[in-house]
Formats: structure tokens, C-alpha cells, sequence
């Protein structure tokens, strides 16, 4: 007798069948017994719908956080398919488990897919945070902030994944890391510089507040954007009266960063100044 998981598992096989949210729900908190059945059936179907069936699972556990695919998640990590592998890691943003710590470092290191490196870099970020305020093991602290450093100076890997790296690297409290954030900074590679902007929010230190005020004033909407946002995870009441002025700037995302910003600022300048948004006639 065919089991529901089995009978679901040969419907998302058949591609000229629709993808019916009804019956991906089914796929949630899967046993180890249904996941068995759940992989026996994966490797028999074809890419792209492998690809499309992680994305709307991605998307349902947005959605709704009572709905739990982790157990798949973590198994497409050695999927074949560079979309599924990348959509995978999507998929455990909301996971602290240790246990993926290696598997996110390898991925990271060795996959052959720039897209896969890059992400397994941004959720790796979620694992220094974990490790910069000791709710991990030493030996897991020692792994994440190795393999990013790492891969952070390596000049061999795509600038895109030694952003991300750097962007994960960020919240921790070490000198290497400093260092890395000064570098990218000085870079003349734009897109590592602003990778540089939003590390220094992450990092926390007040003294990079001078830079951050500085690029508040730059031509680039998108460094005006990240500086924003940075002077605001440093919660400095000093950027106030530069944060105010960018609430008129002619970028809208500019004008919410400078706002979001303000929110997180705990002074009555900002406090005030957030008020008189309300009066704003623009929602």
C-alpha cells in the first residue's frame, strides 16, 4: 500500500502536475521514516523541479512559522543542483542548531557554485552573533571565525562571497576583524566597500562613527542607504541632527533607512523628530 508521503512525493515528481500548497504542507516536521521515503523519491526528479518545489518551500515557512522543512532543508545541502543548494540554506535562516556549522563552513569553502559560497557566508552570520555573545561552544567559535577570515583575505574567491563573509564576520570582537572591515573600506571596489559600511554597524564600535557621518553625505544612494542603517546599530546620539536631514533625501529607501535609524536612537532629539514624521503627508 502506497503511503500519503509516497503518493505526494509522485505527484511533485510529475511536472505537468501543479505544485499544490496543500500538499507541500504535508512535507512538514517529516519522521525519520517519511524522510527516508521523502529522499528515496527526491533523487528521481528533475532539476528544475527540484528547484522550484525548495522555493515554495522557502516560501510557505516564511509564511508560516508553525510549518518546520528543515529536516528537507538540511538533506538538499548536497543536492546536485546549485539553485536547490542555495535555496536550502535559505530555507534554515531561522535555525541555530551547531550540528550545520560544518556543513555551512564546507559549502562555504569548497562548493563549486559561487551563489552556494555567498550564501552559505550570510548564514553563517547568524552563528557569529551566537559566538559573540557565548552561546557557543569554543570549538564551534574557533571554526566560524577561521573559515571566514579566511575566506574574507582570500584574494582567489569572488569578491561577492568575501563580502558576504565579511558582512558575517562583523559582530565579532577581534582585530582581525577590524582590520578586515579598514581594508575593505580602502578598497577600490565599490560593492566591498559598502559590504565595509554595513560591517561596521554589525561591529558595533563607536569609533567608526566619524566614517559613518562622513558617508552620510555621499553621492551614492546606496552607501547613503547603509550608512544609515550602520548609525543606527550604533545608537549614537550624534547622528541625529545628520540622520534628520536624510529623511528629505531624494531616495525613499534613504529616507526609511534614516528613519529606521532614528527609531533605534534613544534621545528626545530623535524621539521629536520621529513625531513630526507623523505629520508627514507622504503614508
Amino acid at each position: 500500500m502506497t503511503s500519503p508521503i509516497e503518493e505526494i512525493m509522485a505527484d511533485i515528481g510529475n511536472s505537468d502536475n501543479p505544485l499544490l500548497n496543500s500538499q507541500l504542507t504535508e512535507l512538514s516536521n517529516l519522521s525519520s521514516e517519511e524522510l527516508e521515503l521523502f529522499e528515496r523519491s527526491w533523487t528521481t526528479i528533475e532539476p528544475e523541479r527540484r528547484r522550484q518545489t525548495v522555493y515554495r518551500l522557502v516560501e510557505l515557512a516564511e509564511g508560516n512559522l508553525l510549518l518546520n522543512f528543515d529536516s528537507i532543508f538540511k538533506y538538499c545541502l548536497k543536492d546536485r543542483n546549485d539553485e536547490v543548494r542555495s535555496q536550502a540554506i535559505e530555507g534554515l535562516w531561522e535555525n541555530e542548531e551547531a550540528s550545520l556549522i560544518d556543513p555551512l563552513v564546507n559549502l562555504l569553502e569548497q562548493d563549486s557554485s559561487e551563489e552556494v559560497q555567498a550564501s552559505a557566508a550570510t548564514a553563517l552570520g547568524k552563528f557569529a552573533m551566537l559566538a559573540e555573545h557565548n552561546k557557543l561552544r569554543s570549538c564551534h567559535v574557533s571554526r566560524i571565525q577561521e573559515a571566514l577570515l579566511s575566506v574574507i583575505n582570500d584574494k582567489n574567491k569572488p569578491v561577492e562571497v568575501r563580502r558576504r563573509a565579511l558582512e558575517s564576520a562583523a559582530p565579532l570582537s577581534l582585530s582581525q576583524v577590524r582590520l578586515a572591515i579598514t581594508k575593505a573600506y580602502q578598497s577600490h571596489d565599490s560593492e566591498f566597500r559598502v559590504s565595509s559600511i554595513y560591517a561596521m554597524g554589525k561591529n558595533c564600535d563607536p569609533s567608526w562613527l566619524p566614517i559613518l557621518l562622513n558617508e552620510l553625505g555621499s553621492t551614492n544612494a546606496e552607501v547613503r542607504y547603509e550608512a544609515a542603517l550602520a548609525c543606527g546599530e550604533l545608537e549614537r546620539e550624534e547622528a541625529v541632527p545628520y540622520l534628520t536631514k536624510l529623511v528629505n533625501d531624494i531616495d525613499t529607501n534613504v529616507q526609511m533607512a534614516a528613519i529606521q535609524a532614528l527609531g533605534k536612537i534613544d534621545s528626545p532629539q530623535a524621539r521629536e523628530y520621529l513625531e513630526q514624521c507623523l505629520d508627514n503627508p507622504n503614508e
